[in-house]
């Protein structure tokens, strides 16, 4: 913005003038301080006068017709207020929309609030009983009388491509979508070929954990004609639109308010069913209707992810350039399509070709739906199975070739000099994309360096005190930055007080600290200063919300956008109270001066007071609100290096060291990205050996609680070293931030498959489906035994 109010641009300048840059240190976080002290506030803390208690009653069967329903007994039950079953909400609209990736097909495979006639996976609601406490709730539920009739279930990509069982009758098909994406002419790569490779690989069914489950607490004040739902998060605004017309009101009518998130991950903060039947049982009878989720319904009724399979085969020369590759990609969507179900699938096909110079690129891909829970995102959605199936094959191709992991990769990747790169349109509800900055063989370099690489390369495959070592790595890119907007709003409160409100969510990630650093640069202030309110839909008029690492990147960049308007408006304040020129105004210890003078001017204080006193150009100075706007999306990347040791004899598998590098572009906060990272490379290691639903051939969960569903603690996951690069700013903000947050899970599994496999090269062990289990990699090694 030209003419207006300018404190210091840029770290170095700022530091000339004796004063202190936030933006880049490490700060500790602001929020800490209230959520180590006990004062943070989850969903399960709000308790409203009157507050009843609901609890959903699921479907034990994966593939049934409902042939009846009896509340009776459950309606006299002591404090039993209802039961809400379909007939109930049949003359509303209640099918949940799809927020992102709407592949074609996709809007015939939509679920409503609660199931009608069928149920499709084991854990669909079918009934809601509110009572005056959950106790009475629990009990009721245990008196309503469901009667099935049992129908084929579908449990796996075979079986739902064959059509044997269709969960949508009336759709003829399992096939919930079926599209091809394509850049270069890769018939005529294959047909120049010196060498070529298919192989088939698998990613398992797994998802984030959240410390915290899901919950909701929705009011409605028949008075106001309002409704209020704490507990609402990630994407506040799009729940607000989705909900309205299912109740009959108007957007206006509702407020989604955000409290503290015991982490999310992507699963936290979609529509699910739930978020449709809370808030309608408030209005139906009057009352504050809380609901909590247990951990076994968060186990088999939040958005699993991850299932999918994959064909791929490429095509090179003797030297081990690259020239094409197809894939064919299967997507196991669960029961239904729900609001993100997609965005694995189409981020797969679109990252399949990574970092590397493949302009010849064919993918085929079917989204299926099967009796398991329905599918949504999971931290970095489609890379870790793209990454994993692509890092794996050219491992394998390189010891066909004889070249080396760390040669070939170096041979493939995108030179700086070629950047930006056309990527195509690979995903078919966006237009073509490009990478945009970067230097991705540097990257590579940087993290071997760090990893100590060429010295520990005679330890691969060498048996060890017992254990076999092997050492793995995987490049990826990553993308980021969703728009196509984020808003903010700024008002100062006085000399030592501004309040910024911002459209993104929080879910734990540390945005209160970060976004207050960006605004205090921006002013010249304190970042103590800035109080942040984050993600409820009464703070601005419009929010997108938190995911595809947006936050920063949108977010961040809303806040320097409005803060430079804030400026500008004091500026044209004081420039008209005074008669100086605009361009004379600064803004410092807590006053506007004139910068030509050195004459202090007015004091915030004074401001905040003329304001409430009447002056509307004060009070007009004194706040701004925007967005920034943008509808290209950034390109994060990197390695991962990673060093096992695998027990032959017992399978068990040692994470000595894992190396994770990504260039973000600009960090905010080193700290918190350095957290972010390791977190994310844990989270990473515990999903490629540990986590994993598994279903029986009925459809039945067999992994619905923490003694069969396992997650990591410190003792698996090795020593994590996180790398962070600055290296190439993003040009598509002013904040020239990548995301960040993803990075450190969207590689662990390739790095680690690749690092089992070259440990296990004497057996011919070749990793080709995660997780890495005991119960698996005992039965690849004995099946390699005995061949």
């Amino acid at each position: 913005m030209n003419g207006g109010m300018h404190t210091m641009a840029s770290r170095q300048e700022r530091a000339t003038n004796g004063q202190a840059a936030f933006v880049g240190q490490s700060l500790t976080r602001t929020e800490d301080e209230r959520f180590l002290r006990g004062k943070g506030v989850y969903v399960d803390d709000v308790k409203r006068p009157g507050m009843v208690h609901a609890v959903v009653i699921r479907s034990p069967m994966a593939h049934a017709r409902i042939t009846g329903i009896d509340a009776s007994a459950a309606l006299e039950a002591p404090g039993v207020l209802a039961v809400y079953t379909f007939k109930d909400i049949a003359d509303r609209s209640t099918a949940i929309p799809i927020r992102l990736a709407p592949l074609p097909g996709f809007e015939r495979y939509l679920q409503s609030a609660l199931a009608n006639d069928r149920v499709r996976y084991v854990g669909e609601p079918v009934a809601v009983v509110v009572a005056e406490n959950r106790y009475l709730a629990e009990d009721a539920c245990e008196l309503v009388v469901i009667d099935y009739d049992p129908l084929e279930p579908v449990t796996s990509v075979e079986g739902a491509m064959a059509d044997e069982s269709l969960l949508f009758e009336e759709n003829g098909t399992n096939v919930a979508s079926h599209y091809e994406v394509s850049r270069g002419d890769v018939d005529r790569a294959f047909s120049e070929a010196e060498y070529t490779r298919k192989e088939r690989f698998r990613c398992h069914r797994h998802s984030a954990v959240p410390l915290e489950t899901r919950g909701l607490v929705a009011e409605w004040n028949a008075s106001s004609q309002r409704l209020s739902i704490w507990g609402a998060t990630k994407v506040t605004f799009f729940n607000r639109r989705a909900l309205a017309p299912m109740l009959g009101l108007d957007v206006g009518q509702i407020d989604m308010i955000e409290v503290d998130v015991g982490g999310s991950f992507g699963v936290r903060g979609e529509f699910y069913p739930e978020d449709f039947l809370v808030p309608f049982a408030a209005m139906k009878l009057g009352r504050p209707v809380k609901w909590i989720e247990d951990r076994r319904e968060n186990l088999m009724a939040t958005n699993h992810s991850r299932e999918m399979e994959c064909e791929l085969e490429i095509a090179t020369r003797r030297d081990g350039t690259i020239l094409g590759m197809r894939a064919r990609l299967w997507s196991d969507l669960g029961a239904y399509v729900r609001t993100n179900g997609g965005v694995p699938l189409a981020k797969a096909a679109q990252l399949l070709p990574g970092p590397y110079r493949i302009s010849d690129f064919h993918c085929e891909s079917f989204a299926l739906v099967t009796n398991k829970t329905p599918v949504g995102t999971y931290r970095g959605p489609g890379r870790y199975e793209a990454n994993f199936f692509r890092e794996r094959l050219f491992d394998m191709v390189a010891a066909d070739l004889g070249i080396e992991p760390e040669v070939f990769r170096m041979k493939n990747l995108i030179r700086p000099e070629e950047l930006p790169y056309e990527v195509g349109k690979l995903v078919t509800y966006v237009p073509t994309t490009q990478y945009d900055t970067g230097n991705y063989p540097d990257a590579l370099k940087q993290a071997l360096e760090a990893f100590g690489y060429e010295e520990l390369k005679a330890c691969r495959g060498r048996l060890i005190d017992g254990k076999l070592h092997g050492i793995g790595m995987a490049c990826f890119v990553e993308s980021s930055g969703g728009g196509p907007a984020e808003s903010a709003r700024i008002v100062v409160r006085g000399s030592n007080s501004f309040a910024l409100y911002t459209g993104v969510s929080s879910s734990g990630q540390g945005h209160e600290t970060v976004l207050a650093q960006i605004l205090a640069d921006e002013l010249g202030i304190d970042p103590r200063c800035v109080e942040v309110f984050h993600g409820s839909t009464n703070h601005v008029e419009q929010g997108y919300g938190t995911f595809h690492s947006r936050a920063i990147v949108m977010g961040g960049s809303a806040v320097k956008c409005v803060a430079q308007k804030l400026l500008d408006g004091m500026a044209d304040y004081a420039a008209a109270r005074f008669g100086i020129s605009r361009d004379a105004v600064s803004l410092r210890d807590g006053a506007l001066w004139d910068a030509g003078t050195g004459t202090r001017l007015i004091g915030l204080d004074d401001l905040v007071r003329r304001a409430r006193e009447g002056d509307a150009s004060a009070a007009q100075a004194l706040e701004a609100a925007g967005a920034f706007t943008n509808d290209k999306l950034t390109f994060s990347y990197g390695a991962h290096v990673t060093h096992v040791a695998v027990d032959p004899e017992t399978a068990q598998v040692e994470v000595i060291r894992h190396v994770a590098l990504e260039d973000i572009g600009r960090a905010i906060n080193p700290l918190m990205v350095n957290g972010q990272t390791i977190g994310a490379a844990a989270q990473g290691i515990g999903a490629t050996f540990l986590d994993q639903f598994v279903y029986d051939e009925t459809g039945q969960l067999l992994t619905g609680s923490f003694a069969d569903y396992l997650l990591p603690t410190s003792t698996e996951i090795g020593d994590i070293q996180a790398i962070t690069l600055q290296d190439h700013p993003s040009k598509l903000n002013p904040l020239g931030a990548k995301g960040a947050g993803e990075g450190g899970i969207v590689a662990t599994g390739a790095a680690l498959a690749n690092a089992v496999s070259d440990a296990l090269r004497g057996l011919n062990v070749q990793i080709t489906e995660l997780p890495m289990s005991l119960n698996n990699l005992s039965r690849w090694i004995r099946q390699a035994r005995n061949q």
